[in-house]
């Protein structure tokens, strides 16, 4: 008998106990890995989100092979590569005599729809296993969200029950409250100085040219030759002991921030490593509660990104996995407009835009503000199609997969889901942007213009985007105000705003 174990590109946590000392000595087991063009293609990826992929699966393998694991990898140029999950696994139950496939839960509905389709083909026996990675398992949490989705502050507060975090000898919330993210909004006028992510320069040129040569077309620029993400575990590790460190501290208050002299400011920069499961979640947690326990970081700013972790990750799988794949199709507001061409080349006159997408294009990464109150917020306000937003978000960002990116883009972002994951739409004129970041300074763009030449177009969208969604939001108690604001003005400003709208709209491509 002879067992195959397939790892994914995302799946790649040496602490699962596939990897156990007494699981290493296995002679009977094969463990495989695959570089494919199905996983590269079937999306618009960053030049760096495959490179990295690629170079850590590789550097996994080649930790397996020293620590006495049989290890079958097909690399993206190999002659005998099918490019294809199945017609690979079909090749090698033939040649190595499997009688048995195991493989972990996919987190990507896709991969997942896929595998399970084809268990049925491969004639051998399927052994499906959990990930261990997640804090809340994914059949609990698709049931449990299945009918009704609850709001994420109270999932947050039951997780931090369960898993005893920040709570005091009675079980209640340190500091006497669950949410300190009134704390957390202030603007970073440059003091304290934002660190420099920790760096872990590589030379990828040589894998980056197998991938060129086999044809997967990217966007972006790769970093070929200085590459920076950690792709190990060890470099994960330091990446997280660094932001503890020297970041930390100053995360929660200017988490919301936004900088052209900083693109990561107090952020941790370990998302990517902790989507392709080098970290687990909670040891990124508990390195954060050692630095408070220690005195050396502040109630709030722990709480503040301890929630990012426990909460609202774990949040957006139960929404995925409960709601997909309907979730897929979802575009309650019936935005149709086409995404517009410079968020793929970054050539905008809005500072702020032009700033956010030669950010991503150039690191593959941009943080959640950035995403949320302007790629994403100008992608509502405009009426742009979900599903190109969608796909955008999952190409130009390394972290991004599916499990994460959808919900937060087609929910969170978009409103496309109606409100399942949100309470009300994130939109923004250009005085949240104009409070938050120095993007408004040096702008061909005038923010407290709403119309009339050099008016920021935030603005007359924003008011454009609530009116014509009226029947539809204008009863939702957190829109109240924006409602009454706008049912004070004169009819002749409401006009000329929404004449201007129009007029960028239909000139979208040239803002």
């Amino acid at each position: 008998m002879s067992t195959l174990r397939l790892i994914l590109g995302d799946q790649l946590n040496i602490r699962h106990s596939w990897f156990s000392a007494a699981e290493r000595g296995r002679s009977d087991v094969l463990y495989v890995l695959m570089e494919l063009r199905s996983e590269t293609d079937y999306a618009w990826h960053h030049a760096q989100k495959v490179l990295g992929i690629f170079a850590a699966m590789r550097g996994f393998a080649q930790a397996l092979q020293q620590a006495g694991c049989r290890v079958r990898y097909f690399k993206i140029g190999d002659a005998d590569n099918q490019q294809d999950f199945i017609q690979n696994l079909r090749q090698l139950l033939a040649c190595e005599q499997i009688t048995q496939l195991e493989r972990q839960q996919a987190d990507e509905f896709r991969v997942e729809a896929m595998l399970q389709t084809a268990q049925n083909e491969l004639g051998v026996a399927v052994k499906v296993v959990d990930s261990e990675h997640f804090l809340v398992d994914r059949a609990a949490i698709s049931q449990q969200f299945a009918t009704k989705i609850p709001r994420m502050e109270f999932f947050y507060r039951a997780l931090r029950k369960q898993y005893q975090i920040l709570l005091d000898e009675h079980g209640q919330p340190l500091g006497g409250q669950w949410n300190f993210d009134q704390d957390n909004r202030k603007r970073w006028s440059g003091q304290p100085p934002a660190p420099a992510w920790l760096a872990h320069p590589k030379d990828l040129s040589a894998l980056w040219q197998e991938i060129e040569a086999a044809g997967v077309k990217t966007i972006g620029e790769p970093q070929a030759a200085n590459f920076g993400w950690p792709i190990s575990r060890s470099e994960a590790k330091a990446t997280l002991a660094a932001f503890v460190a020297q970041a930390l501290p100053h995360f929660g208050a200017y988490q919301d921030a936004m900088s052209t002299a900083s693109p990561t400011l107090f952020h941790a920069g370990i998302s990517f490593a902790l989507n392709l499961k080098l970290l687990h979640p909670l040891e990124v947690i508990h390195a954060a509660l050692d630095e408070f326990v220690a005195g050396r970081v502040s109630l709030s700013t722990v709480e503040g990104f301890v929630r990012q972790i426990l909460g609202w990750r774990e949040f957006v799988r139960g929404v995925y996995w409960a709601r997909m794949p309907g979730y897929a199709q979802l575009n309650e507001l019936q935005h149709q407009r086409d995404l517009p061409r410079w968020y793929w080349d970054g050539q905008t006159r809005m500072n702020c835009l032009k700033h956010a997408i030669d950010q991503s294009l150039a690191l593959g990464y941009a943080h959640h503000i950035q995403r949320l109150m302007v790629t994403g917020n100008f992608a509502l306000l405009a009426g742009i199609d979900p599903d190109q937003v969608d796909a955008w978000y999952l190409g130009i960002y390394v972290d991004a997969f599916e499990w994460v990116e959808m919900p937060n883009t087609r929910g969170m972002s978009q409103y496309a889901d109606g409100g399942l994951l949100g309470s009300k739409p994130y939109a923004g004129s250009a005085s949240y942007i104009s409070k938050m970041s120095d993007y408004c300074k040096g702008c061909h763009y005038q923010p407290k213009l709403r119309h009339g030449e050099g008016a920021c177009p935030f603005n007359s969208l924003y008011w454009h985007f609530h009116q014509r969604h009226a029947p539809r939001l204008q009863n939702n108690p957190r829109l109240g105000m924006t409602y009454q604001t706008w049912r004070k003005m004169a009819p002749e400003e409401q006009q000329a705003t929404l004449l201007q709208a129009e007029q960028y709209l239909q000139q979208i491509d040239q803002l």
